[in-house]
């Protein structure tokens, strides 16, 4: 049981990153924008929860991947939140289903043709973005064989368990974590939800007894979405905190009224006409205290937002949130292009960084916070600057613009191509020769000075020289059959994207240079031409406050 659970567990954190990697690549600006758009509005992400949830009857598929999505960057966290939220009420749906009907659709099912479908894809569209589709569908797959190795591994121990009797503040809580026990065991809320539908039917529960289970099978799911969060970005461990009080919240808030509620909701049922048996009633207490959950969150959910975003930072949040774009510079230009300029340096630098970091090896995981870094920060930038376009610039200023916009290019360029690196670093490896680690040398020798300013001449040709010497060893090489064709060709591509990194990061440097020394000039000029006023305007160092004197002549 435990080996068949530890795999289970493995399974689901494989088919989460497979889902949320696949994502990155295949989604695009189409699915963005689709999802963008579901969720534009609390009103519209909410139906879209309820409604995707009541589709495919499962609640931790729409939690898991909502999570995915956040982890993924292409959705926001206040969207995501109402998403969670509406599954919560979509999950309502399975009770009627099995009140009423007697059937529930199991999303496992699928399990295994999404991850036949999806390694089909991969294998026939590899580098393309249908085989990263076909990453996230295995992904997928992957993560519901998970959950369904967990409910097989524990379907025997969960038989096992006697629900507790009774009536009162004691049982009631008992009752609660008996709902919560069996979704863990089984790993589905609805599964430990129609145990409870069952278990009242048969008399073996009253309905208030049954009613705090399903209060428990509520607390239970959020399970699922705290392993979501393995690992995963600062903002999706946030939606993740935000399913886990949301559920325990209206757990709470469900539990004090549990008395009450289920009076009301008998006399409910029998105003809408349902059948009389404790399921249904059940479904209906399910139901509304879900909704109930939600009206309690409408008002507090920005609170909740703000309070979240201050959680769960990482690096990349604290270091990739602008620090010189104040909005209230806007009003003068000139300004704001200043404040703009010294971001971009701050871009600078983190492309610098990883360049750096591709150059020596850095692990892969210390890359991506570096590129995490540098996506706020380009993003921050390009949102600022269509800002500052919105307001009227004098002829410098706009010129002024422009070149600072140019040194943004070389940085982000850089980023690219330290990135394509970095990507073909594993693929190229072999061993270094002394030829590559005098290229390496150069190459630092060369970021080192680029940190101070733009680099001389004399630096970037030794740069260029290693570089060619080192083209020429490896092409030889392979020539000769020392290094494989496929295995020459990455390290000359990675050689390639190295060479015109440095490249991009010096003219970004010698750019910043030139625009430092342009606009020192034009304040230099600016200066002059205070000082040249006529001695009914200027005032003299003699007089501080300003008041017009008489010049000497000459």
């Amino acid at each position: 049981m435990l080996s068949t659970g530890a795999g289970g567990i493995g399974l689901f954190l494989l088919g989460m990153t497979m889902m949320t990697d696949g994502l990155k690549v295949a989604a695009g600006p189409a699915l963005e924008r689709i999802l963008a758009g579901a969720t534009r509005t609390r009103w519209h992400a909410l139906g879209s929860g309820m409604l995707v949830t009541a589709l495919v009857q499962s609640s931790s598929a729409v939690t898991v991947a909502a999570i995915g999505f956040v982890n993924a960057g292409l959705l926001g966290l206040g969207g995501a939140l109402w998403v969670l939220f509406g599954a919560n009420v979509g999950t309502t749906m399975t009770g009627w289903i099995v009140a009423l009907v007697g059937l529930k659709f199991k999303v496992e099912a699928l399990a295994l043709p999404l991850v036949g479908l999806g390694v089909v894809a991969r294998l026939t569209g590899a580098g393309q973005q249908r085989g990263a589709l076909g990453s996230a569908l295995a992904g997928f797959g992957l993560l519901f064989l998970g959950i369904a190795m967990l409910q097989e591994s524990f379907t025997g121990l969960a038989q096992e368990v006697r629900l507790p009797q009774g009536e009162g503040l004691l049982p009631a809580l008992a009752q609660v974590g008996a709902g919560a026990l069996l979704t863990v065991l089984m790993q589905s809320s609805s599964a430990s939800m129609a145990v409870a539908l069952t278990a009242a039917q048969g008399g073996l529960l009253t309905p208030q007894g049954a009613a705090a289970m399903v209060i428990g099978a509520n607390v239970g799911t959020t399970v699922k979405a705290v392993l979501a969060a393995i690992g995963a970005t600062p903002n999706a461990r946030r939606a993740a905190a935000a399913h886990v009080i949301f559920n325990v919240l209206t757990a709470a808030v469900a539990l004090a009224l549990l008395p009450w509620l289920v009076d009301a909701i008998g006399a409910a049922r029998e105003a809408l006409g349902l059948p009389g048996d404790p399921a249904a009633k059940l479904a209906l207490f399910h139901t509304i205290f879900n909704v109930l959950g939600v009206l309690l969150m409408w008002p507090v959910a920005d609170a909740l937002t703000r309070w979240l975003q201050a959680r769960f930072r990482g690096r990349e949040e604290d270091e990739g949130a602008p620090r010189h774009l104040d909005d209230t510079v806007l009003a003068v230009p000139a300004l704001a292009v200043d404040a703009l300029a010294r971001e971009v340096a701050r871009l600078g630098a983190v492309a610098r960084r990883l360049l750096h970091g591709a150059l020596v090896g850095r692990p892969a995981r210390e890359l991506a916070v570096d590129h995490a870094i540098a996506t706020r920060l380009e993003a921050a930038a390009e949102s600022f600057v269509e800002r500052i376009n919105r307001t009227a610039m004098a002829a410098a200023t706009s010129a002024r613009l422009a070149r600072v916009l140019r040194t943004q290019r070389y940085h982000e360029s850089t980023l690219e191509q330290a990135q394509l690196a970095a990507a073909l670093a594993d693929a190229a490896a072999a061993p270094p020769s002394e030829v590559e680690r005098h290229f390496k040398r150069t190459a630092l020798e060369l970021l080192a000075a680029l940190d101070a300013g733009p680099a001389d001449a004399a630096l970037l040709e030794r740069s260029e020289a290693a570089y060619e010497v080192l083209k020429r060893e490896l092409l030889a090489t392979g020539a000769e059959g020392g290094l494989p064709l496929a295995r020459m060709d990455d390290a000359l591509r990675r050689l390639s994207a190295l060479r015109r990194a440095l490249q991009q990061a010096a003219k970004g440097a010698a750019q910043t240079a030139a625009d430092d020394s342009a606009h020192a000039a034009r304040a230099g000029r600016a200066a002059g031409a205070g000082q040249g006023q006529t001695p009914a305007t200027a005032a003299t160092p003699s007089d501080p406050r300003g008041a017009a004197q008489p010049r000497e002549p000459g």
